[in-house]
């Protein structure tokens, strides 16, 4: 052999030994060879960070061993061979094991490799790109938050845009129902159109407030209670809302922690989850309310929580409809039997008392939700159950731009005994206060001019800081801001709602 050929197959063998030393020293990637039956026949480090086998321990042996159970009970080891051999070229991501047992996100490629035509193996690489995949997901999952969120932003305008002017109209409904019932007298055919008419205008009512509660527009009076009392308070339309089948059971903690909630909103989902909870007993059985302190010493979340929980045996909810239990008008009751708005206005309601909600199901044993409400500060003053009675007198400014609105709310005042004076605007209550003195400021929030009902209210109590202000809506961004600094009364309200909330004024 000539001294050239030799110096060419020296510098071949270094080549080989070069290359062989850099896959074997690639620590991030797992490079090595199959023979056509897809043993392993080479290893490198990265093989060896990777999976845990080194090379003692691997070679020789079937690369199936790198595939989870399920994979190999259904042939895809062979298969991603044939398809590497038919196709030229197998890749996928998917999970591989372990020596250790453990499951990683792999990525992998097989190719063929051929000798003279002939198939003599396969190179074989494999990363782990688990912690990729994991963010991946993250992002996944944050897109899909900021899509919900967005898709309850678009319920939010859509139905905040109408609110406005629907509840406005079931305020002149149900206002005027009132004055209707006086002069129905013993007619049976007028009494049953007057409920009919009083039953429609609080339907429509309560599904506005259960849309806007879900989008979190709903004007909120947020009160501190206690729940036990609050039960008690409600405990007759439960029972009533069950039927004969079906038996309620309470389980309450005597010593339960106070909560700041909107006293409507908790009553509703209530009665929501109960209703829920009968309609999965068809043929009936028991419901459980409970109600326990949860410390921050038991609970996975930071803080003390009050966790109220409805519990029944019923037909359950399936798994694949566990993540869709909360979106508006989603029901799997019959058409009719539903709005699918109960369970996204429980959803939230304990979202803005800033908590949350845990559904637990299981087919045919039931299923249970608690609702997590953050513990009250134990300083502030309880809201009581015990009904209050308004005693009418003095003048009552009224703030209020829809002629109609402002004509069943005068009747209601002057039936509970106010005079009224009546306003359309901000600026022309605050002339009027200055020009001549009244007792009580009734004004809505949503009004035209520079000044909505709230500003307006500040600057009420700027200027008369003992004048005692009320404010009502249907709908209000800015109603949202207000959070105790003024109470609300939420349109359409009745006259026993309209009496009580003034008697609650500081005088």
């Amino acid at each position: 052999m000539s001294e050239q050929n030799q110096q060419q197959q020296r510098d071949l063998l270094e080549s080989e030994r070069n290359f062989r030393l850099l896959v074997e020293g690639v620590a991030d990637y797992a490079l090595y060879m199959l023979d056509p039956n897809g043993v392993v026949t080479s290893w490198n480090v990265g093989g060896h960070r990777i999976k845990g086998y080194s090379s003692r321990e691997i070679v020789g042996r079937h690369f199936s061993r790198f595939y989870t159970e399920a994979d190999r009970a259904g042939g895809k080891p062979e298969r991603a061979l044939r398809i590497a051999r038919e196709q030229g070229r197998y890749e996928e991501e998917g999970w591989r094991v372990r020596k250790d047992g453990t499951f990683f996100w792999a990525s992998v490629i097989i190719d063929p490799i051929r000798e003279n035509g002939r198939l003599i193996g396969f190179a074989k690489i494999t990363r782990d790109i688990t912690e990729r995949r994991e963010a991946e997901l993250k992002l996944e999952q944050m897109q899909k938050q900021l899509a919900e969120s967005q898709k309850l932003d678009a319920l939010g305008q859509l139905t905040g845009g109408v609110a406005h002017d629907f509840n406005n109209l079931l305020m002149i409904i149900s206002g005027s129902i009132h004055t209707l019932k006086k002069g129905v007298g013993s007619d049976a055919k007028l009494q049953r159109a007057v409920s009919a008419i009083e039953a429609a205008a609080k339907r429509g009512a309560a599904l506005t407030s259960q849309l806007l509660t879900f989008a979190r527009r709903q004007s909120v009076n947020p009160q501190v209670v206690n729940f036990a009392e609050r039960i008690n308070a409600v405990r007759e339309v439960l029972d009533t809302g069950v039927g004969g089948a079906v038996r309620l059971q309470f389980d309450i903690d005597r010593n339960i922690w106070p909560v700041m909630v909107d006293v409507s909103e908790l009553e509703t989902a209530l009665i929501n989850l109960v209703i829920n909870a009968r309609d999965a007993m068809p043929a009936g059985g028991t419901i459980v309310v409970a109600a326990h302190n949860q410390d921050s010493s038991r609970a996975t979340d930071e803080g003390d929580y009050v966790a109220i929980t409805v519990q029944d045996w019923g037909v359950g909810i399936p798994p694949d409809l566990l993540d869709k239990i909360f979106d508006p008008f989603f029901t799997t009751k019959p058409i009719g039997k539903g709005t699918g708005l109960g369970l996204s206005q429980v959803h939230g309601f304990a979202h803005q008392a800033g908590g949350k909600v845990k559904v637990t199901s299981k087919l045919g044993k039931g299923t249970q939700v608690t609702i997590l409400l953050p513990r009250a500060n134990a300083s502030l003053q309880l809201d009581r159950v015990d009904g209050v009675k308004g005693n009418g007198s003095g003048t009552v400014l009224l703030v209020e731009d829809n002629p109609d609105v402002a004509s069943v709310s005068i009747s209601l005042l002057e039936q509970l005994g106010y005079s009224v004076r009546m306003v359309a605007d901000a600026e022309t209550a605050l002339r009027e206060i200055a020009l001549d003195p009244v007792d009580l400021v009734f004004s809505d929030v949503v009004m035209p001019g520079k000044m909505d009902g709230l500003a307006f209210a500040h600057r009420v109590r700027e200027i008369r800081p003992d004048l005692p202000v009320l404010l009502a809506t249907g709908y209000s961004n800015a109603a949202a801001n207000v959070r105790g600094d003024f109470p609300i009364l939420r349109k359409p309200y009745e006259i026993h709602q309209l009496s009580q909330a003034i008697a609650k004024l500081p005088r």
